[in-house]
């Protein structure tokens, strides 16, 4: 079997051709970047636009790469939420019209299903169940994974995303947007111990995130400090150092409270090398392993849901014309295969 996936959900326009032997056939990635950076972030109805005019250019590149025609696929999936309602509909409106017209079966996606399963998409995928924390710039959420659909939501952010909180505090030392890689990169050359800045909520029961009142404590350091280079960079190594350490306490905390060696870290933050070093040492004190997505499929792409989608596909999920986005979609909801 083969699928096409379409992820048009934020502000990025995702294509890829997943094959059920074969793996990926294609993929094609189209990011937003230039077109919000004046903004200072993204403009909802900027990326609709763009979505409309580089979707359908990028599924005939798609096919084109893997060498295949419409009459070689089986099913067409699409992102269907969470996410900005006017994007969604872009992707949900094309790929059920494609689908009506290749006479194809529609599949609707979960955005955050097809983040916390990219790990599939490599070699060495994780075996159930495990443990995932799903962090982006719009969620933040740890999930006990028995299966695909099996899920169940263990804590999520009450505020601001760890992606979100990353933007915005580089925005507030004045990097340019999207801030969250440029504060990263900063972070290298700053120095430890410097400043030291809260963990939230890691001295309480519970798995909840919290990260406005973080970003607010280095809002009142940045005011406070000179805006010399090294000043910038030691802020932002102390914010990274305190995210992540916040993230690696919560993934402990979960991954004992469930009883489970595996953790899988996913969503466009999990490309953070200090991230990724960090929970490995985590899992290394815990005798577990800890498995993430290559960096091209930890922010949105088309790879995820056109996997996520073909999973669906073979349990008989599909949907009719009348399907509508939904900008508010429930992990947990989803039935299991």
């Amino acid at each position: 079997m083969r699928i096409l996936g379409i992820e048009t959900s934020c502000d990025e326009t995702g294509i890829a051709i997943y094959d059920e032997e074969q793996g990926i056939m294609a993929h094609r990635l189209y990011s937003q970047i230039a077109v919000h950076a004046d903004y200072g972030g993204v403009v909802p109805e900027l990326a609709s636009r763009d979505h409309v005019r580089k979707t359908i250019p990028l599924i005939k590149e798609a096919l084109a790469e893997a060498g295949l025609t419409p009459d070689d696929l089986d099913g067409v999936a699409y992102t269907a939420g969470p996410g900005l309602v006017g994007a969604l509909l872009v992707g949900c409106s094309i790929g059920r019209s494609l689908a009506y017209g290749w006479d194809l079966p529609a599949v609707p996606v979960h955005h955050m299903e097809g983040h916390l399963l990219a790990p599939m998409l490599e070699d060495e995928a994780p075996e159930f169940p495990f443990v995932a924390l799903l962090v982006s710039g719009g969620h933040t959420m740890l999930v006990r994974v028995d299966g695909i659909g099996k899920y169940q939501l263990l804590g999520e952010s009450v505020d601001d995303a760890a992606g979100e909180a990353f933007d915005k505090t580089a925005k507030l030392l004045g990097l340019d947007y999207p801030g969250g890689p440029v504060l990263a990169k900063m972070a290298e050359a700053g120095t430890p111990g410097r400043f030291k800045f809260p963990r939230p909520m890691t001295n309480k029961p519970g798995l909840d995130f919290s990260f406005s009142g973080l970003k607010t404590a280095a809002a009142v350091t940045i005011r406070a400090e000179d805006e010399s280079a090294q000043t910038k960079a030691d802020i932002a190594y102390a914010f990274q150092d305190a995210v992540i350490d916040t993230l690696a306490i919560k993934c402990r905390r979960a991954l004992e409270q469930c009883g489970l060696n595996r953790l899988v870290i996913a969503g466009g933050v999990s490309a953070n090398t200090a991230l990724r070093e960090k929970l490995a040492l985590v899992m290394k004190k815990l005798n577990g392993e800890v498995f993430y997505p290559r960096p091209e499929f930890c922010t949105d792409n088309g790879a995820m849901i056109a996997y996520a989608g073909m999973q669906r596909l073979k349990s008989g999920v599909t949907t009719d014309l009348t399907f509508k986005a939904n900008p508010r979609w429930s992990l947990d909801s989803l039935p299991p295969v």
